[in-house]
């Protein structure tokens, strides 16, 4: 009886709909306009291509092959490296939107885990769904108790960023099914979504514990997913965490709006890793990795740093924003700006409301805090910051609700990384349904010496 009510609340994944909706829409993508490029005295022609809403790109996957040249894209600022359904971001009129939903709507009226179901499976669950979801990440959010013996071979102090990449990665093996998977096979896909989404957020508790020498605290299945990320995180073997409704709320907000934001660094590792075939769990933990980095997943905790330094300087933001004006202060601010926003970033927007409100709720009195607000209202503004589009980010303002709910700063990329996995798992099932899908190989212009020959030891100089 069981085994018949799981398969009547399967999750509609319809394997080949996908890639035929797919090819659809790429053939669809197609139009009648061609570039042209000429080199050596001869003209090739180079297919153009518009996504659905109007982005445009020109084709150079047959350049090479055509031409003998290939593009050279530093940063691949320039360059798409795939089609996509996922999200879709307007950086110079400030709009994110999780397929096809704006942010705004999802922020207000959503939650992290409808938005995680959203983001994979490209609809709003219904009831059914959404409780079958729900009911796998309750079902898979226990580690199997050998892992215990793997967190405690890292040193106490250990960075958490560390942990969590080794320990997704160490998970995989404790699933026979799933490192003998290949994508086709059975419905399984849905279970392991399920699994990481779910046990991502009880390593990252269990990786905070560890760091810290507390003992670990196990999740329990009353609580929500928020709820028992914080309960694990913060409860006492003798005592539950008090769990405030606008601190749960709060982070779970967090954790929405950092669920995709196209082909980041962090989700553009995730597809090469993706590519060559590796599970889930794999793909992940690479993902894990390139967002640890301070240029990525570490960008709130810079500003919190940022505002230390403020503080043991004795300044209360004014100085700092001064000299942040002078390039040759080596000054920063950081929390402000974005690479694709050119406009204010719509999550920004939204997290700073959640901020003024769980400050007041939590009557916060934090020095740092008030340098934080000091900085947003001069930058708001100041015509210098405001000329240069500099408006405060999404990392800003999370850094700031973290640090109030007591998250630790080493802690930052790792909440971004819980936060990010839906994407990460979406992204990962487009390169495995996409039929055409080949492993990713960049190309590279080659600028070291010529031809070289090999010398002896005794006769180097």
């Amino acid at each position: 009886m069981r085994e018949l009510c799981f398969l009547a609340c399967q999750i509609s994944l319809r394997p080949g709909d996908f890639a035929a909706t797919f090819a659809a829409n790429e053939a669809s993508m197609h139009m009648n306009n061609t570039a042209q490029l000429e080199l050596d005295g001869r003209a090739f022609p180079l297919p153009t291509t518009i996504g659905t809403e109007g982005e445009k790109a020109i084709d150079v996957s047959a350049l090479r092959n055509n031409t003998g040249y290939i593009t050279l894209d530093d940063g691949y600022a320039n360059t798409g490296s795939c089609l996509s359904r996922i999200t879709f971001i307007d950086g110079e009129q400030g709009i994110l939107r999780y397929r096809g939903i704006p942010i705004e709507e999802l922020a207000e009226r959503s939650t992290f885990i409808e938005t995680a179901f959203l983001v994979i499976y490209g609809h709003l669950p219904t009831r059914a769904e959404l409780r079958h979801f729900s009911d796998l990440l309750t079902e898979n959010q226990y580690l199997h108790e050998d892992m215990k013996y793997h967190f405690q071979g890292f040193p106490t102090g250990a960075h958490p960023m560390a942990m969590l990449s080794a320990m997704i990665n160490a998970a995989s093996c404790f699933d026979e099914g799933l490192m003998h998977w290949h994508w086709g096979m059975g419905r399984e896909f849905e279970v392991y979504a399920a699994r990481l989404i779910s046990q991502v957020r009880t390593i990252a508790a269990f990786s905070y514990r560890k760091s810290r020498g507390l003992p670990l605290i196990y999740p329990k299945k009353a609580y929500k997913y928020t709820a028992n990320f914080l309960h694990m995180m913060f409860s006492c073997p003798y005592e539950d965490y008090d769990l405030k409704p606008e601190v749960v709320r709060a982070l779970d907000l967090i954790f929405l709006l950092h669920a995709d934001h196209e082909q980041n660094c962090s989700t553009a590792t995730v597809r090469m890793v993706a590519s060559s075939q590796a599970n889930l769990f794999a793909s992940a933990s690479a993902g894990v990795c390139a967002l640890w980095g301070p240029l990525h997943g570490g960008a709130n905790q810079a500003v919190v740093e940022m505002l230390q330094q403020i503080h043991r300087d004795g300044d209360d933001g004014s100085k700092f924003m001064a000299a942040t004006k002078d390039k040759h202060s080596g000054k920063r601010l950081m929390g402000f700006g974005h690479r694709i926003y050119k406009n204010y970033d719509p999550r920004a927007k939204i997290i700073k409301q959640a901020c003024d409100d769980i400050l007041k709720t939590l009557h916060i009195a934090d020095p740092l805090l008030e340098i934080a607000k000091k900085l947003e209202e001069a930058a708001l503004h100041d015509s210098y910051f405001v000329e240069r589009k500099l408006y405060p980010n999404v990392d800003f303002y999370s850094g700031i609700i973290m640090r109030a709910i007591g998250i630790p700063l080493e802690m930052f990329p790792v909440i971004f990384a819980i936060g990010r996995m839906p994407g990460w798992i979406a992204n990962y099932r487009e390169i495995m349904e996409d039929q055409k899908s080949r492993i990713y190989r960049p190309r590279q212009v080659y600028m070291g010496p010529t031809l070289n020959h090999f010398v002896p030891i005794e006769e180097r100089t």
